[in-house]
């Protein structure tokens, strides 16, 4: 099984690269993230920007999420012995490894793709353009996602061949029929969006060490 850890954004929202924001002590973000995938993979390809490489001991990604995922799964040995792929965003620094082993396991399991969701715990309504609620989708039937997302390597070679743009993979295999199961997320699994998110980070990982 090999990882690839996507960090190849601007941290627009953010502000600037939250992928290198310090975490715990002189460990990063993306540091965390690497570390995690290596713990648990075979191999590991960590998309950073383009000027960024060298430094990063990475590979540059695209203008878009999907096309650095695309140019993570470049790299992706294609000689058969890669048979899962997990794909997961830098930002999200807290995942676990028993995380990693439940979407791969759910994979190896007969799914195209596993990911990992959580209960909304919202009402979640749908707008139109002009900000009028349309639909208020039952809760229960919602989950909120999260990555690592495993995926069979061919099934999600075979999704990005078109060159789509997603959100998330899942939503490529989806658009070929491919089979997309959830798994049990963790709360403790929280992207870092915001500088908030960032404070909420340290002080989850600061609890790990103590």
């Amino acid at each position: 099984m090999w990882v690839i850890v996507v960090g190849g954004g601007s941290g627009q929202r953010f502000g600037r690269p939250k992928q290198y924001e310090l975490l715990a002590g002189d460990e990063r973000v993306i540091d965390r993230s690497r570390s995690v995938a290596e713990q648990v993979a075979d191999g590991v390809v960590v998309v950073v920007p383009p000027g960024d490489a060298e430094r990063e001991r990475g590979i540059a990604g695209g203008t878009t999420r999907s096309d650095s995922v695309r140019a993570g799964l470049a790299e992706v040995p294609t000689d058969g012995s890669v048979d899962v792929v997990c794909v997961h965003d830098a930002a999200r620094p807290l995942a676990s490894p028993a995380l990693y082993e439940r979407v791969v396991s759910a994979v190896r399991a007969g799914a195209d793709a596993a990911i990992p969701g959580v209960a909304v715990a919202d009402t979640i309504k749908v707008v139109d353009p002009d900000r009028r609620v349309v639909d208020t989708p039952d809760r229960s039937t919602l989950v909120a996602v999260q990555t690592p997302q495993a995926f069979r390597l061919d099934v999600l070679r075979r999704a990005h061949d078109a060159g789509g743009q997603a959100t998330d993979d899942a939503a490529l295999i989806e658009a070929i029929g491919g089979t997309v199961v959830v798994v049990e997320g963790e709360l403790g699994n929280r992207k870092i969006t915001l500088p908030d998110d960032l404070d909420w980070a340290r002080r989850a990982a600061a609890e790990e060490m103590t």
